[in-house]
């Protein structure tokens, strides 16, 4: 199941790409983990995907180590203060800060380990108050802060639009925050301004995140198939 399923979202990959006039190698599909085995992950790996992202801190410890063959971990759940050190210790991308508080304690903690970590900034583009983010108007002084107070490169926007089941009502949303991660690589205020991170788009609406620009999409009922899930930390 997993192979045929990888096959079809790389086909559908390289179609939306394609059909926005970009190249599908720039598209990097993080197979988001959650609830899934070991096993589930490494049948992955051996099927050729190596990026995953994972939500709940204390799965993903119990997992990481005995999945070789990852070149990238992305932690994509909502970050506490008292989860920083591992994290950092496990991950090679936080896409889910939105206080400076949080990028200086993983900040600390990278120097601490001589590691290298990436962020992105999580932008709450619906402004839903029960979801994490930052605000797309707090966002430019949030990126100025992490820029003056740490050495963590940012590299770029995530963001998860309001929950609908028509792709199309994401698109008004992908758009803006495309658009705003243009404005602020034009301030200079990414690592790296030509190569702009856009982490935006899962199962139900990668194509169109892709149409609007997502370098990173973030795909798991596609690829593993639906998921009893259940509240972990």
């Amino acid at each position: 199941m997993i192979n045929d399923n990888l096959t079809m979202l790389r086909a559908a990959i390289t179609q939306a790409a394609l059909q926005a006039g970009r190249n599908p190698a720039d598209i990097k599909l993080v197979a988001v983990s959650k609830q899934v085995s070991i096993e589930g992950i490494r049948r992955a790996i051996a099927c050729g995907q190596t990026l995953f992202g994972e939500n709940y801190l204390q799965e993903a410890v119990a997992k990481i180590p005995h999945c070789l063959g990852v070149t990238g971990w992305h932690f994509i759940g909502h970050l506490q203060s008292n989860k920083v050190a591992q994290v950092a210790r496990f991950f090679d991308m936080v896409e889910t800060v939105d206080r400076l508080k949080i990028a200086i304690a993983l900040d600390k903690q990278v120097h601490l380990l001589n590691k290298n970590l990436s962020i992105l900034i999580q932008i709450n583009v619906g402004g839903e108050k029960q979801k994490s983010g930052i605000s797309c108007d707090d966002a430019e002084n949030l990126l100025r802060q992490i820029r003056e107070k740490t050495d963590l490169p940012v590299r770029g926007l995530m963001t998860i639009p309001p929950f609908s089941p028509d792709p199309e009502h994401s698109r008004p949303y992908y758009r803006a925050v495309r658009d705003l991660a243009r404005r602020f690589a034009d301030r200079q205020l990414f690592s790296d301004n030509t190569n702009v991170e856009l982490s935006m788009g899962m199962s139900g609406d990668f194509p169109v995140a892709i149409e609007e620009g997502a370098t990173i999409i973030r795909v798991g009922t596609a690829l593993f198939g639906t998921r009893q899930l259940k509240e972990m930390q």
